[in-house]
């Protein structure tokens, strides 16, 4: 639906013009301790408040933010990057021990949780934004060759295809040509469905000690560090756990927004 795009974009616009506006301002230096303010509640001075250290937390999520969006970017760009390439590779050669192999790999991977899997490679490589990266972009390939390879193999029984077929081109060129232009719509649409998983997945090992580390900020960080604060300053523990729900509900809304309007089977026909 159109509200769907609408209130989706609308709630994601908005959080990616919070971490670009980090970049060159934020209210309060993130670095800045100021202990005698310490879990104040949102006022004209802190429009939501301090945390245990006196750090000003709308700065916060907003550095936050450009942590979170730049690892989930990054993975799902590198999962697509990688995935797409390997599902167009497997249709191409389906039935042979190409696509058998490559299926094999994908079922390995999706035998294990998500976070499970990420954890255990950031545990193995250390802790780090870049290495949450590493995590979360691993898990993210066989979903994308899983989904490329499942539309490209109903479109290559296609006559468009088998035209492409008897004028000589060669597989990979009748994948670049024609497969992935038709299937661009449903990998953009999951793309944004693993940007919001990724934003999870950060938040996630960030909670547990293993993605962005001190001093910079993020949200899995500060839940982290307000879960014993709860009961005192509830503020601390509620505004970077609505950022999360907030930005991961637009990236899924404009997901949806996104299929209905890519995919002429659910568009709704107006009289």
């Amino acid at each position: 639906m159109t509200r769907n795009l609408v209130l989706g974009g609308a709630l994601t616009a908005l959080f990616l013009a919070a971490a670009l506006l980090s970049y060159v301002w934020t209210p309060h230096d993130t670095e800045a301790m100021q202990i005698a303010n310490r879990l104040q509640p949102p006022s004209a001075a802190h429009w939501l408040g301090t945390d245990h250290f006196g750090r000003d937390i709308l700065s916060m999520i907003m550095v936050g933010a450009r942590t979170s969006i730049a690892v989930a970017l990054v993975a799902v760009g590198i999962g697509m990057g990688a995935g797409v390439p390997l599902g167009l590779a497997a249709a191409a050669r389906h039935g042979g021990w190409l696509d058998e192999a490559i299926m094999r790999m994908n079922d390995l991977v999706f035998a294990f949780p998500s976070l499970v899997i990420a954890i255990l490679i950031t545990a193995i490589l250390g802790p780090g934004a870049t290495n949450a990266i590493i995590a979360i972009g691993i898990f993210n390939i066989p979903v994308f060759a899983r989904l490329s390879r499942g539309a490209a193999l109903s479109l290559w029984k296609r006559e468009f295809i088998l035209a492409a077929r008897v004028a000589g081109k060669t597989a990979p060129r009748i994948s670049a040509e024609h497969i992935l232009p038709n299937i661009a719509n449903l990998l953009i649409v999951q793309g944004t469905i693993q940007f919001s998983l990724g934003i999870l997945a950060e938040a996630g090992l960030s909670y547990v000690g293993l993605g962005a580390q001190p001093p910079i900020p993020s949200w899995g960080r500060m839940l982290a560090d307000a879960q014993t604060m709860v009961a005192l300053a509830p503020h601390v523990a509620i505004m970077p756990g609505l950022a999360i729900v907030l930005m991961v509900l637009g990236l899924n809304l404009l997901g949806d927004g996104l299929r209905d309007r890519l995919d002429p089977r659910l568009r709704v026909v107006r009289a």
